[in-house]
């Protein structure tokens, strides 16, 4: 990514979770630490079934006197449906900010760029009043502040931003096997460690329950981790969601996500995967990537 240049992500989604009781409900939903949340420091988590299955993932960054859910903005609504689901008699205020706040992306190196930065995954500043952080799942995936759309423009103007194409972002995403876009594709099909999620540094195997724990617990103290999210590289054809992928005559996947970034579960341990090799589904070649930090 250029240095100068910004993403403004408006498929992504704002919630805001406060109240008495928001650190404890959150606490006890989501695959992460929240004790680790504070000013300073922001965490990627998701909220699982209880069963351990894929639901939705997010951002969770400390704001005023609650906690900002970045969250992709077609999943949002269903989000705070669950939410509330959850809430039962806690104090807590949930409120969908989709269309006052908006999320823009830039560079590491215009991260590090700012005094107040430090090479942390997570670590978090304010400008002005609005968080910056450094995104917490890879550093190369850069920084992001939240901000009211109001002030939007005049702030990257300031902070000498020049606005760019989304699908650059999401394509260097795509390219570090980081999925962010049609993540409803994977609601309940696979588990959330089977997105990599413990790489992401988005699971805290230290912390104790939350929805989904036991499965996700025993699939790592076991070593039963077989199959993973893993980024497809089209050569040719057209990529079916659902569509079983092979090695010669051996499946060894399924395409689940089908957009201009797809991904795959793959049978990453199997004999039969070569991440060198081309595979095949019905109507499709193509290329599966296993990313370095896996």
């Amino acid at each position: 990514m250029n240095i100068k240049n910004v993403y403004i992500l408006e498929d992504r989604g704002i919630l805001f979770v406060n109240g008495f009781d928001a650190k404890e409900f959150l606490q006890n939903l989501v695959t992460n630490d929240i004790n680790k949340v504070d000013n300073s420091n922001s965490c990627f988590a998701s909220l699982l079934t209880p069963q351990g299955k894929f639901l939705f993932d997010f951002l969770i960054v400390k704001h005023k006197n609650g906690y900002f859910i970045d969250c992709e903005k077609k999943q949002a609504d269903n989000l705070f449906k669950k939410f509330n689901i959850y809430k039962f008699r806690s104090k807590v205020e949930i409120t969908n900010l989709s269309n006052e706040f908006v999320i823009a992306a830039f560079s590491y190196e215009k991260f590090m760029s700012f005094k107040e930065s430090k090479d942390i995954l997570g670590y978090t500043f304010k400008y002005r009043e609005d968080p910056i952080l450094l995104d917490p799942r890879h550093k190369k995936l850069g920084g992001r502040l939240i901000i009211n759309l109001e002030k939007l423009y005049l702030s990257l103007k300031k902070l000498d931003l020049k606005s760019s194409e989304p699908n650059e972002y999401y394509n260097f995403s795509h390219e570090l096997g980081i999925p962010q876009r049609d993540m409803d594709k994977l609601s309940d099909k696979l588990f959330g460690i089977e997105c990599n999620f413990e790489e992401l540094n988005g699971i805290d195997f230290k912390k104790g329950c939350y929805v989904g724990q036991e499965n996700t617990s025993r699939i790592k103290l076991r070593n039963k981790l077989s199959k993973r999210l893993l980024p497809i590289q089209l050569i040719k054809g057209n990529l079916e969601e659902g569509a079983s992928i092979f090695n010669n005559k051996n499946e060894v996947g399924k395409v689940l996500i089908n957009n201009d970034q797809p991904f795959g579960l793959i049978k990453y341990l199997s004999d039969h995967f070569n991440h060198e090799a081309e595979f095949r589904s019905e109507n499709a070649i193509f290329k599966i990537k296993k990313p370095d930090w896996i």
